[in-house]
């Protein structure tokens, strides 16, 4: 194959008939749920890239569903004297520092942004992201359209970083160029998670995606509060 070609295809944009994505050498994040694991392309969350959640209203376990991966994220790499910032964007509620220190993740690297107005939100999202010291980037924005989905997907590519939106699932029907696009809702015994769009793989329901965690129900909570910002840094 030309070797031009061959660099084309190796593009984690790319999507390839019949090629999953662990066949072309992609690595994921584990998200720490086995069973979501084994339906994502590489085995966990895609790395550099948009992934967008969609929710009928908050606390849906949206956070509890994040906390792992986060975790991992927020502690030092071997080759790094300490790990970058996970950034929050507009949160709808303050973090709850008891909870996110309960799951393993480091207060220190935590960052809240609160920009002054609504449409500053996805401005600061996309500086984060393309900064290269972000290693998460978590935002709540209702302005979030295809255009600007395009545009946190190449900042996540650029700043090396993992983009995560919160969206109402009113939502649903509009394009977007997320690299993963799932839906949770509540269901019989638990809550069910529904892969809507996934880069190189294929829509999937996991119902309960957290009942096969040994930790489940160790009281962890979904990690937010109105409560004080204790541990964590904030900037307005």
């Amino acid at each position: 194959m030309n070797e031009a070609l061959e660099k084309l295809l190796a593009n984690p944009r790319i999507w390839r008939g019949q090629v999953q994505a662990g066949d072309q050498g992609w690595q994921g994040l584990a998200s720490g749920y086995p069973k979501l694991d084994q339906q994502l392309p590489g085995g966990g969350w895609p790395l550099n890239a948009l992934t967008e959640i969609l929710l009928e209203h908050y606390g849906t376990g949206e956070l509890q569903l994040l906390m792992p991966a986060l975790a991992h994220l927020s502690q030092p790499r071997d080759d790094a004297a300490e790990a970058g910032w996970i950034a929050w964007v507009a949160p709808p509620f303050d973090p709850y520092p008891p909870a996110l220190q309960q799951w393993g993740v480091n207060l220190s690297r935590v960052l809240i942004v609160r920009p002054k107005r609504s449409t500053e939100v996805l401005w600061a999202a996309e500086q984060a992201l393309s900064s290269g010291t972000c290693v998460a980037v978590l935002l709540w924005s209702s302005a979030l359209d295809d255009a600007a989905s395009r545009r946190l997907q190449l900042a996540a590519e650029k700043g090396q970083s993992w983009a995560i939106a919160f969206r109402s699932i009113k939502a649903l029907s509009q394009p977007s160029a997320a690299a993963l696009r799932i839906r949770l809702s509540a269901g019989d015994k638990g809550t069910d998670l529904g892969i809507l769009k996934s880069r190189g793989g294929r829509p999937a329901v996991i119902h309960d995606y957290a009942g096969c965690r040994s930790d489940r129900g160790s009281g962890c909570g979904s990690g937010f509060s109105r409560d004080s910002f204790a541990g964590i840094k904030s900037c307005p």
